[in-house]
């Protein structure tokens, strides 16, 4: 195939992004101006074979890669961000290539190894008793009871077959985020180091995945969904009630118990007990204040002592491919990538397979 005929502009311009550089960054390492690079990506110009090599290699993908395909591409309104109306144009539009990428690679993944089954129950909701009802499907549908902590959120909804995964060098300017594909993925954002936030952060992504297919979010109305999906899918309102004390007064003691118990942030459990009409408005903004005041607004006391949750499903689909001779090749083979993009992809927790997992693993994937 002649590569030069095929260059595809959009290939181009998806892996620029996916890098997070500009026209100006690729032209400096390349040798060439931002403008030259702009005809190439608005397909004014066909670049020659030898340039080709040029972007292939400063970009870490191979050559043939801006011959391939490139239809099915993620859309802005698949992503769920939390402030769709104020997210900058440059970095939804890296999200977007990222998340691309991806897509692309989960579905190679998934020509090699038997994925989990995508389960994810689709609920159409109209008022907060709605949603509530909605995080109890969900609770009942992945068999996770109605009156205990979930242990680890990440893993059910990896078990549930979304990807979980963070974008490095992104994610400390956007918070958590989910695309609807048909392997939904899950980005956790990087910049809250506190597992209390991280829980919250991944099942108000769920809660989008669940009750907001096809729909554009990130308005107030979406956002408020989400965010009582997540409280009612962390602690669900009866057992919640029975925990909660109820004193004309915040007995924060009895919260930080809670907090422990149930591993969410003490402003979450202040929103859910709001929620649930269990304090009144000024004590929901007197609780806030002190959390304020005794500098807990953004971190808690005992966060430090609880570690973060991590993800596991690609990881290990990636360590049962490089442990078969050819397999990675293959991937990479079929990405058309070199495996320093598939580092920056997904990281390289997956390179060292040593050492014993400190967590019993959810269902991994097989070879078919």
């Amino acid at each position: 195939m002649n590569q030069l005929a095929t260059f595809s502009a959009d290939q181009l311009r998806l892996v620029r992004m996916c890098r997070g550089w500009s026209l100006d960054e690729l032209g400096q390492k390349c040798l060439v101006s931002r403008q030259y690079l702009h005809q190439l990506e608005s397909g004014i110009k066909l670049p020659s074979s030898e340039f080709i090599a040029v972007l292939a290699a400063e970009l870490g993908v191979k050559p043939e890669f801006f011959s391939m395909n490139a239809q099915n591409q993620v859309r802005v309104e698949q992503v769920h961000f939390r402030k769709q109306a104020t997210t900058p144009l440059y970095i939804a539009s890296q999200v977007v290539a990222r998340g691309t990428m991806m897509d692309r690679l989960v579905e190679v993944v998934e020509r090699h190894l038997r994925l989990p089954a995508v389960n994810f129950p689709r609920v159409q909701v109209e008022n907060f008793h709605d949603v509530e009802r909605a995080a109890q499907n969900a609770r009942a549908v992945w068999g996770l009871g109605s009156d205990a902590p979930i242990t680890n959120v990440i893993r059910v909804a990896e078990n549930a077959g979304a990807v979980v995964t963070h974008f490095s060098g992104l994610s400390e300017r956007v918070d958590a985020l989910s695309m609807d594909r048909p392997r939904p993925i899950i980005v956790r954002g990087d910049a809250k180091a506190s597992l209390a936030r991280q829980r919250f952060d991944i099942a108000h992504e769920i809660g989008h995945l669940i009750m907001h297919q096809g729909l554009v979010t990130g308005d107030a109305v979406t956002e408020r969904q989400a965010h009582r999906f997540a409280g009612a899918f962390m602690i669900p309102a009866k057992q919640f009630e029975i925990d909660f004390p109820l004193t004309s007064r915040i007995d924060w003691n009895a919260l930080y118990r809670m907090k422990l118990k149930w591993k969410l942030s003490l402003r979450a459990i202040i929103h859910r007990a709001f929620d649930l009409g269990l304090i009144s408005p000024s004590q929901y903004r007197s609780a806030n204040i002190h959390l304020m005041k005794t500098g807990q607004s953004k971190v808690e006391r005992y966060d430090d002592e609880l570690a973060l949750e991590v993800p596991e499903l690609m990881v290990a689909a990636m360590r049962q491919i490089t442990s078969k001779p050819g397999r990675l090749k293959s991937v990479l083979d079929e990405l058309g990538i070199s495996s320093d993009m598939l580092i920056t992809m997904i990281g390289d927790e997956w390179i060292d397979a040593g050492g014993a997992s400190n967590v019993v693993p959810f269902s991994k994937p097989s070879a078919p």
